[in-house]
């Protein structure tokens, strides 16, 4: 407590000399420290000797506050949200700064996402890379013809998504199945297999709903002459969201991962991975209670999909077969 005060007297007394009103932008004692730590985090070399909030600015909802900050050798912006700073000999002008920050922060998000194999998603990491493609054309896009090829690449990122799927999650009814191009029929069937009985009813809607959404509105942008950026971005919105959550539901199912643990009820499993001593590219992969420590059964973990077989047996009957060789007849006992 009596650092606190300390602090709070040297910064009210530090701020009238140096002529700021400390009423203007009131800070709380936590906000200065937080600052002040902030700072000589990032500099370790120097102290701070004085901060002041100087401004406030609201861009698309986010608040950004502007610091002055003195150190014992030369003088600092702090701008939060998220928070940098910027030297004031480079930036004279505080207007400058706060400029440079929100073009940064607008920018920053997008080179910093996680690689996908990051993700653990194999093997749908060329769905999300086909995502990822689409984001970066957005940002050269500024006529129809551009919004219309956002559209292509959307559907083609869609369609890269059930490509994979039909490998991983083949295709195991009497009944004939869905064209290789036939994205809804297809989803259908990977939604119904991965978020099978009454328990997933809700969840399986709610993906097909997005997926189906995904896709009409794509195969819209695709052809349309009217559309906008505001409709190319809404469209690798929507195209992320509906990989995002059918990847997702895929991948738990393909590997095994229960709802909760079947030993203590508890649902933070987390992935447990391990690879082979004498392979190190063969890497298995099984769920892991952190509270009880239950593991569940290891699964083979590859870039490519493998077919995950959701059907044993044979429709046939039960009788037994006696092969002769060559292998040219198959012949049942007694026969």
């Amino acid at each position: 407590m009596l650092a606190t005060v300390s602090w709070r007297a040297r910064w009210l007394l530090t701020a009238r000399v140096c002529g700021y009103d400390p009423d203007v932008l009131p800070a709380t004692d936590q906000e200065i420290a937080e600052i002040t730590t902030y700072v000589e985090w990032q500099a370790p070399d120097l102290s701070v000797t004085f901060c002041q909030k100087v401004y406030s600015e609201s861009v698309l909802s986010h608040r950004h506050d502007v610091w002055d900050v003195h150190t014992t050798k030369d003088r600092w912006w702090v701008i939060t949200n998220p928070t940098n700073l910027y030297s004031q000999e480079l930036f004279p002008n505080m207007d400058l700064a706060v400029t440079f920050h929100m073009g940064l922060m607008l920018r920053m998000p997008r080179s910093e996402k996680p690689t996908i194999r990051s993700g653990q998603i194999e093997p749908f990491a060329a769905a999300f890379e086909a995502v990822s493609a689409v984001n970066d054309a957005l940002g050269q896009a500024h006529k129809v013809a551009d919004y219309q090829t956002v559209g292509v690449r959307c559907r083609e990122a869609l369609l890269s998504f059930t490509a994979i799927a039909q490998v991983a999650i083949p295709w195991t009814e009497e009944a004939e199945p869905p064209k290789k191009s036939d994205f809804k029929g297809w989803v259908d069937h990977v939604c119904s297999v991965v978020l099978s009985g009454e328990s997933n009813k809700q969840r399986r809607q709610l993906f097909k709903t997005q997926a189906d959404a995904a896709w009409t509105f794509v195969n819209w942008l695709t052809h349309s002459t009217s559309s906008n950026w505001h409709d190319a971005e809404a469209a690798i919105s929507a195209t992320e969201s509906a990989v995002s959550l059918c990847t997702n539901a895929a991948t738990l199912f393909i590997r095994n991962v229960p709802n909760e643990c079947p030993r203590c009820g508890d649902h933070r499993l987390t992935p447990l991975r391990a690879e082979n001593p004498d392979d190190e590219d063969e890497v298995w992969e099984r769920a892991f209670c952190t509270q009880c420590e239950w593991a569940g059964e290891p699964v083979r973990i590859t870039d490519e999909p493998t077919p995950f077989i959701t059907r044993e047996g044979s429709s046939d009957d039960d009788e037994c077969v006696v092969p002769t060789v060559p292998l040219r007849k198959l012949t049942r006992p007694g026969e």
